[in-house]
């Protein structure tokens, strides 16, 4: 089973919603959480505002996104009835009456993304799986990074999207491995010269920044200079403010769930690495 990243693109109505939305939101993210539990597959989702007419719906999950948005609907039906009340131009009401309408609307406003990174090729049940074999828990504190990043102009945006392969592709993924603590980054793009960047990483973001500057410095060296507000490059020898700009640039998760809270990239590594160990293999024996 493979692993994709989902993001949906809620046009919300105006600015008073989006002002509320922050506020509005936590209450219904009980009721997804346990959905999300319930169907097994997601990783990681999170919720973000961007200015007054968007609210994105990030999930990083197992297997394809268009039959996790079906069995999504079923499942958690009163928490889009909730959310759809913001929305502009909503599909009909209520869900349960309604799924295969909610779920055309929802596949309709799908942002794909120009590539993706996972750091562990391993569902959600192997991992969970893992840690209570090994009886771990673990301690690590996992955050987000939440940008939505403006080019300078069309013809920058268009090349920058042109080259994203080369620039992210297999040469940022080993990069990305290097770095030893992002579960996920995703590059989405948007309309009006916009991309997002979103990723999901442990510990401290002023280390992590520090990581992305040593490590994947030729992906941001790359971009920073064609969008608005970059930070200076290079990134590698300016670390001090790229992490000012990553302070300033990052968008506030709401209802960020986890499928394995306190689990590290290098946890999950190595619970993975022990379960295909000859002495794990030989205790199935």
């Amino acid at each position: 089973m493979g692993q994709s990243h989902l993001l949906v693109d809620f046009p919300i109505k105006g600015p008073a919603i989006a002002k509320a939305l922050p506020g509005e939101l936590p209450p219904l993210m009980p009721d997804l959480a346990a959905a999300q539990d319930d169907l097994g597959t997601v990783h990681f989702s999170r919720f973000m505002v961007e200015g007054d007419e968007k609210l994105l719906f990030l999930s990083d999950i197992d297997g394809e996104t268009d039959e996790h948005i079906e069995r999504l609907v079923e499942s958690a039906g009163p928490v889009f009835d909730a959310i759809f009340t913001y929305v502009d131009n909503p599909p009909p009401m209520p869900v349960a009456d309604n799924p295969e309408k909610v779920t055309k609307w929802l596949k309709r406003h799908v942002r794909e993304p120009l590539d993706t990174y996972f750091a562990y090729d391993a569902s959600v049940q192997d991992i969970k799986a893992c840690a209570r074999a090994a009886g771990f828990t673990g301690s690590t504190s996992q955050g987000t990074l939440l940008t939505y990043i403006a080019f300078k102009s069309r013809v920058q945006a268009v090349g920058v999207k042109l080259v994203a392969g080369a620039l992210v592709g297999d040469k940022g993924h080993k990069a990305s491995d290097s770095i030893g603590t992002l579960h996920v980054a995703h590059w989405v793009p948007f309309e009006h010269n916009h991309i997002g960047f979103f990723t999901v990483f442990d510990g401290d973001m002023e280390k992590y920044f520090q990581d992305f500057a040593d490590k994947t410095a030729f992906v941001f060296n790359a971009l920073f200079p064609r969008v608005v507000g970059g930070p200076p490059t290079p990134v590698e020898k300016n670390a001090q403010a790229f992490y000012q700009w990553g302070l300033d640039n990052n968008y506030p998760a709401i209802g960020f769930y986890s499928a394995y809270p306190g689990l590290s990239v290098q946890d999950i590594k190595a619970l993975l690495a022990d379960r295909e160990s000859p002495s794990a293999t030989a205790g199935q024996d």
